[in-house]
């Protein structure tokens, strides 16, 4: 089963749902579940936390080729970690989960990573282009890091992973599988209260770099060697790492960096 989580956000204020939708992220993440499924032969599963009024979305993604939905019944501000909570007991048996990298509501995105925690699989995030081979057994996806760099991903296990809008435009939907989509069954389910450790809702707070004192007695100079200001940039090099050469690799770069000691 191919799994993909939809977000749906009513603008603040409005009285009814001519407004709201889900983002461009989110209908980039449908289409690719549905490229995936095909590819495999699979069902697509589309999962929304939200009101009724969520249902749209449902209906949109059953109409372009998603063979059930489930809407778990929730009201707005509901936390990131109880929503991939709910989420993770419905998707628990996909071997690939699709999310939008942010809603349109400008949110913190966080959702993809406390649902692969949840289910304890692999996650990729900030997905900008994806290739699915012939059989949907391998996926190669390019995602974005900072400083205009990219890292290319080869996925052949159980995943979450949440792409960018313009990763894949949505398909339309032909005219009679909207009717149809109009009168399928959804099933809605309540929101459980999840037992939610406490440290869970510890706030992440951004490592400090841990740097020498500087020994120059000009203040510039100070400055400078404490904000890297005027260094020479710093080369780029291209690595190809198994995942636990990566990872050393990373934590080396952390130490140099000044961030671990």
């Amino acid at each position: 089963m191919i799994a993909v989580c939809l977000k749906w956000v009513q603008p603040h204020g409005a009285a009814d749902d001519r407004f709201a939708g889900i983002s461009a992220a989110d209908q980039s993440a449908l289409e690719l579940a549905l490229r995936t499924a095909e590819a495999r032969g699979d069902e697509v599963l589309a999962v929304t936390v939200g009101p009724v009024g969520a249902e749209r979305a449902l209906r949109d993604a059953l109409a372009c080729g998603a063979t059930r939905a489930v809407r778990i019944a929730t009201e707005p501000g509901v936390s990131s970690l109880r929503t991939a909570t709910a989420l993770a007991a419905e998707v628990d048996a996909a071997d690939v989960v699709w999310c939008g990298d942010y809603s349109a509501d400008r949110g913190s995105g966080s959702v993809p990573a406390f649902l692969a925690a949840r289910l304890g699989i692999d996650q990729a995030l900030g997905l900008i282009d994806i290739e699915i081979n012939g059989n949907g057994s391998h996926i190669r996806a390019v995602r974005r890091l900072d400083g205009g760099r990219r890292e290319v991903l080869s996925v052949t296990g159980r995943a979450v992973l949440s792409v960018e809008g313009s990763t894949a435009r949505l398909r339309r939907a032909p005219l009679r599988s909207v009717i149809t989509a109009d009168a399928a069954s959804i099933t809605v389910r309540p929101l459980e209260s999840p037992d939610i450790s406490a440290a869970d809702l510890v706030p992440y707070r951004p490592r400090a770099r841990v740097l020498p004192a500087p020994a120059s007695a000009n203040a510039l100079d100070r400055v400078r060697a404490l904000t890297d200001t005027g260094a020479a940039p710093s080369r780029t090099e291209t690595v190809v790492l198994e995942p636990a050469a990566a990872a050393r690799r990373i934590l080396d770069a952390l130490r140099d960096w000044g961030y671990l000691t």
